[in-house]
């Protein structure tokens, strides 16, 4: 369900399981009950939450104070959040600004508008893993449901595994939180975690383009907002 990746006083930093749902479905454990379980803490706050198909770094306060500064940050885009994706399909651009707004569309789908009222705005690069396999890198600069998702899907290359926007079938959807960069205190912290989980993502060639092309992801030169 999830690997504890750091612990502080103030908080617990986790790498969530693809396949995990934040809260309970039904009689499923959602990843809040089985946190609270495995630490044998109840005083979580949940600050940020991640998809059921994606993976990867989720902190959890540790009081209502924290919860609250840490709220705050993410609500403000004080907080750096970078993803990789993966898409067997090729983009229209390899690098850029994806900007609009988000309606809702069938089936639990959302779609991108070409208007800029409330905007989702993310910045994206992408990089050549193997013929008919690209690494994207994203950095949303706001909060919105599926925007990555969505996203993608907007250059015509939707995530590998995530069919509910036409991407293709596969043992996982490929979306993960690779890295946050936040202040909390006045101390500053900066983490990575290169995904584990889903044949391509843990295939050499996925993880030498990681490390050679991402591996610092906020030196990065980004398109401009």
């Amino acid at each position: 369900m999830f690997t504890l990746l750091h612990t502080d006083p103030r908080f617990y930093l986790i790498n969530k399981h693809a396949g995990v749902s934040f809260h309970r479905e039904g009689a499923e454990a959602g990843l809040l009950d089985g946190v609270r379980a495995e630490l044998a803490d109840e005083a979580l706050w949940p600050v940020h939450r991640l998809d059921r198909i994606t993976s990867g770094l989720i902190l959890l306060a540790r009081s209502s104070e924290v919860a609250s500064q840490l709220g705050a940050a993410f609500a403000a885009h004080q907080v750096e959040k970078y993803y990789l994706a993966l898409s067997d399909r090729k983009p229209q651009k390899k690098q850029g600004l994806i900007k609009g707004d988000m309606d809702k569309g069938r089936g639990g789908a959302w779609r991108l508008l070409g208007s800029q009222a409330n905007p989702a705005i993310t910045q994206f690069f992408s990089f050549s893993v193997q013929p008919g396999l690209r690494l994207f890198l994203l950095r949303p600069h706001s909060g919105k449901t599926h925007q990555l998702r969505v996203a993608l899907k907007s250059q015509s290359a939707p995530i590998l595994g995530d069919t509910l926007y036409g991407g293709s079938a596969a043992d996982r959807g490929y979306l993960h939180a690779y890295a946050l960069r936040f202040s909390l205190d006045g101390e500053d912290f900066a983490f990575v975690c290169p995904p584990d989980q889903g044949e391509q993502f843990v295939s050499p060639a996925l993880q030498s383009c990681v490390a050679r092309e991402v591996a610092t992801p906020w030196a990065l030169a980004w398109p401009r907002l």
